[in-house]
Parts: structure tokens; C-alpha cells; sequence
């Protein structure tokens, strides 16, 4: 009986990542109307007149305001960085060089790990 309840539990607290997730379709396409003028050339006898239409184009979703937002954060690996340097820096040094050495290697740790974190 146990071992049916927990096979129950197992199942229904892993069912949603069984799911599949439904998502609206992504061909949606923007378009704008847009006024044409066009010049028929006449002859001497029959003379040019502009002939006007609308046309509908294509542009890109969103107008102007689709821009490409660089939103890294590279907070987590500036500090498992500075840790990790601190801690290098500290098993390396020895004496009175512990006091700048610590600082520094926090500091480099920082800087090498927000590169690392896609910063």
C-alpha cells in the first residue's frame, strides 16, 4: 500500500513537466498601408496624368521599439569570484602579505568571475 501512495506522489509531482506546453503561434506579421503616386508619361495628343494607389508592406513587429536590451547581470560570479580569489590568495600567501594579497585576489576573482558569468 506504501509503495502505491508513493508512486502516486512520484507521478503527480512530476506530471506537469510531462505536460506539453501550448504556445500561440509566432507568424504573426505587422504590415502598414502606404500612399504611391506614379507618373504616366502622355504624348501630344494624349496627355500624362498621376495615377495614386495604396499598398500594404511588411515591417518588423514591434516598430521602433524592438531594440536589443542587454540585460547580463554578472552579480553572482563578481562574488563566487572575489570568494574563490579571496580564498586563493589567502592559501597562498603567507605573513605580512596576506594584507594586500587577500584584496587583490578577491578583486581579480571578481572581475575574472563576472566574465564568466556572461557579464
Amino acid at each position: 500500500m506504501f509503495v502505491m501512495k508513493f508512486i502516486l506522489l512520484a507521478f503527480f509531482s512530476l506530471y506537469p513537466f510531462f505536460q506539453v506546453k501550448a504556445s500561440t503561434p509566432k507568424s504573426v506579421t505587422c504590415t502598414r498601408t502606404e500612399y504611391r503616386e506614379e507618373y504616366i508619361p502622355g504624348t501630344k495628343s494624349s496627355p500624362g496624368y498621376v495615377r495614386n494607389y495604396e499598398i500594404d508592406v511588411e515591417i518588423p513587429c514591434g516598430g521602433e521599439k524592438a531594440t536589443n536590451i542587454d540585460d547580463n547581470d554578472c552579480s553572482e560570479g563578481s562574488v563566487i569570484g572575489g570568494i574563490l580569489g579571496a580564498g586563493i590568495a589567502l592559501s597562498s600567501s603567507r605573513g605580512k602579505d596576506r594584507f594586500w594579497a587577500v584584496p587583490a585576489g578577491g578583486t581579480a576573482g571578481a572581475l575574472i568571475g563576472c566574465q564568466v558569468d556572461g557579464g
